[in-house]
């Protein structure tokens, strides 16, 4: 969700700066937006799960210039200022992981950390939830994704018990969060959601958010 290497160059973007409301106020060079103290902007992330309720995740490129090498969710980005949480992810998906895929929008939630003493992501984060069969069509591009797998929920509560750090902080909350997101879409995919939303799951995720925010400094929005 932050600026990345290309030809050794930053590609000059600008991202939506929004207030504590998600209300829009200005843009901001996608740069400035990442810096330690950086500027409250716009994002999203997309969470991709088959149908036996399996989510698709995704490992950082090396290329990346923070969490990089991480696990994070399907795929994450930042909306430009004419698009929706919606049409940005499904823009961005077939840019990143070469299908198309349609989006329904769940929640969203703001949080601000730091990464190290490079820079950190301060955003208001739209979750978004899509459906897929399998992976055998994905085309990752290298320089955004480096592996992509499925995983359970009982399958990342046992690896972030012992591994918290490898997972990106954003895609941790976005998962604590479902029980949160808009009552048509639980009911749409409940079936698919219930394995995420058990107790022990969100303990575990609870306890890896944590693990990241020394400050609390993450909030639901709506």
């Amino acid at each position: 969700m932050e600026p990345c290497l290309e030809d050794e160059k930053v590609v000059e973007e600008y991202l939506v700066l929004v207030d504590e409301n998600d209300n829009k106020i200005g843009l901001e060079d996608k740069v400035k937006c990442h810096l330690p103290n950086g500027k409250l902007h716009r994002a999203f992330t997309a969470l991709l799960f088959d149908k036996k309720s399996k989510l698709v995740i995704t490992k950082r490129s090396s290329s990346k210039i923070l969490w990089s090498g991480n696990w994070d969710g399907t795929f994450a980005s930042h909306p430009t200022k004419t698009e929706t949480y919606v049409s940005s992810a499904e823009r961005r998906m077939p840019e990143e992981l070469g299908i198309p895929c349609k989006m329904d929008y769940l929640m969203k939630f703001e949080y601000h950390i730091p990464y190290k003493d490079i820079g950190s992501e301060n955003e208001i984060c739209g979750t978004l939830m899509g459906i897929v069969e399998n992976l055998s069509n994905f085309k990752i591009v290298e320089d955004e994704i480096s592996e992509v797998k499925f995983i359970s929920a009982n399958e990342l509560k046992q690896k972030l018990e012992k591994n918290p750090q490898i997972f990106c902080p954003w895609m941790l909350i976005a998962l604590f969060l479902l029980p949160s997101s808009e009552k048509a879409m639980l009911e749409k995919y409940k079936l698919i959601l219930s394995s995420w939303m058990k107790s022990d799951i969100r303990k575990s995720l609870e306890e890896s958010i944590k693990y990241h925010f020394h400050n609390n400094r993450w909030r639901l929005v709506n």
